[in-house]
């Protein structure tokens, strides 16, 4: 066994051996420190579920456009080409609708069939209505406002109307959940850090006598270093495990809520766990903030007792 690898061996038996001596006093760090993982760990597991549900919404928007009352209808069939040309063909159903059909349909659909009458002249204008396709995630909306700019140039058009306003609420709003995970993740990360980096000064200064004696012997401040460090990842490791454990049971009685209401909109949506690259990843980042935590503490306790 080479060296390096027999130092590292050595550092990690002595962070367990003090581990041992002590379990009841990590056991309580790793119970704080995985409460201030849980809730991110959390946010991040309901992230992950939703993002694909949004993802995959069918968005679909459609579009209206409205002739001029001044245009007759020969103008207004003319621009079926330029539309379908606009809104790529194939990827979009247009359909043309008569002024007279368009009185006809608000007659059947409402109780103002009589105010109607009494208008006299047909007061709609002819349009065409477009549903669009290929739009299959909240981002591609943003295309639907260069479609509704260019059919706004037509001539003889009045105005357009488009329904997607909703699926940039949507993005948005995606957007800030997004931001408010990380500003959450960050802070709780700075908490998990203050929490090892006390941890960690407390059993330095346990160890104050050792580490005193091991520097008389030759030690280096690398092999006086090195268990400390493997303590304070292994903390984060631990709690990253249990907060990751805590989310696990917690899904469970909120899939049974989840069920019941998704059940009135016919869905089937469950929340389901994070893949196992998800949970390695997470566990890494609760090591990590456990080495950073036990590095700065280990550092800044040896500069003081130069």
């Amino acid at each position: 066994m080479s060296p390096w690898l027999r130092q590292h061996r050595f550092a990690l038996n002595a962070a367990l051996s003090t581990v041992r001596k002590s379990p009841g006093s990590f056991l309580f760090n790793v119970l704080v420190v995985a409460l201030a993982l849980t809730l991110p760990f959390a946010g991040i597991t309901l992230f992950d579920n939703v993002r694909p549900l949004s993802e995959q919404l069918s968005v679909d928007p459609e579009i209206s456009l409205f002739m001029r009352e001044d245009a007759t209808r020969a103008q207004a069939e003319a621009l079926a080409p330029k539309i379908r040309q606009i809104v790529a063909p194939g990827k979009a159903e247009v359909a043309f609708i008569p002024r007279e059909q368009a009185l006809a349909s608000l007659k059947e659909r409402s109780s103002l069939g009589d105010v109607l009458e009494t208008l006299g002249d047909n007061p709609l204008p002819d349009s065409y209505v477009m549903k669009l396709a290929g739009f299959a995630s909240a981002n591609a909306a943003d295309q639907v406002d260069v479609i509704t700019e260019r059919l706004g140039e037509l001539p003889g058009v009045e105005s357009v109307q488009v329904d997607s306003a909703w699926v940039k609420r949507l993005a948005a709003l995606l957007g800030i959940l997004r931001l408010a995970l990380l500003l959450l993740a960050g802070t709780l990360g700075i908490v998990v850090i203050a929490v090892v980096f006390n941890t960690i000064r407390l059993q330095v200064l346990t160890q104050k006598e050792e580490i005193a004696v091991s520097k008389l012997l030759g030690a280096t401040n690398d092999f006086i270093h090195r268990p400390f460090f493997y303590t304070g990842a292994l903390l984060g490791l631990c709690a990253g495990g249990v907060a990751l454990g805590v989310v696990l049971l917690g899904m469970r009685p909120l899939n049974d809520a989840i069920a019941q209401f998704a059940q009135l909109y016919g869905s089937t949506f469950q929340l389901m766990p994070l893949g196992a690259p998800e949970i390695a990843g997470l566990l890494a980042i609760s090591a990590g903030l456990g080495l950073i935590g036990a590095l700065l503490s280990v550092r800044r306790h040896l500069a003081r007792g130069r």
